[in-house]
């Protein structure tokens, strides 16, 4: 059974129900299946061995999520032993034209638009309007989360600094 967490989120104070179940600290983080811009399918275990940064975003065609994006694109050049990704329930398409427009060059887009398989899995899948909550996910080479950050408002930006500060601790 799949847990429902009611007011898990709100949106511009408004309680939304969240399903999963969260992640902490010292949990191995899921492998789960998305699709990439061009339509593939990628599993995150593809990933193995590696430092991965993941941010969560409702839809990257709003200024939040964007901003978001853009300054996580931007700190990965910086970090080059990370990888970076962004997971949205965006269609592929409207990821791949969003990086067309903006020109990024260091995260990888990942879509949960399918079935929500990513969002059951972490926590993240806001029920009443089948999208994400923001979060930020870094897990280690070994697959452990070192840091979980659940965003309580959808219109509210994440802890950019702790994040961040939370993947050069273990690069």
């Amino acid at each position: 059974m799949t847990t429902e967490r009611a007011g898990g989120v709100t949106l511009k104070g408004a309680p939304l129900t969240v399903i999963g179940d969260t992640l902490d600290v010292g949990d191995t983080f899921p492998d789960v299946t998305l699709v990439a811009i061009d339509w593939t399918s990628v599993k995150l275990s593809q990933f193995a061995g590696t430092v991965l940064f993941i941010s969560v975003v409702p839809s990257i065609d709003t200024g939040i999520c964007d901003a978001q994006t853009r300054r996580f694109d931007q700190e990965a050049a910086t970090m080059p032993g990370a990888k970076f990704i962004t997971v949205s329930t965006d269609l592929p398409w409207a990821q791949r034209n969003w990086v067309g427009q903006v020109e990024t060059k260091n995260i990888t887009f990942l879509s949960d638009h399918k079935d929500m398989a990513f969002g059951d899995a972490v926590g993240v899948h806001v029920k009443e309007m089948r999208i994400e909550q923001r979060s930020i996910f870094v897990v280690d080479k070994n697959g452990i989360v070192q840091y979980a950050e659940y965003v309580p408002e959808i219109a509210q930006h994440p802890n950019y600094d702790a994040a961040l500060a939370a993947v050069r601790k273990i690069l």
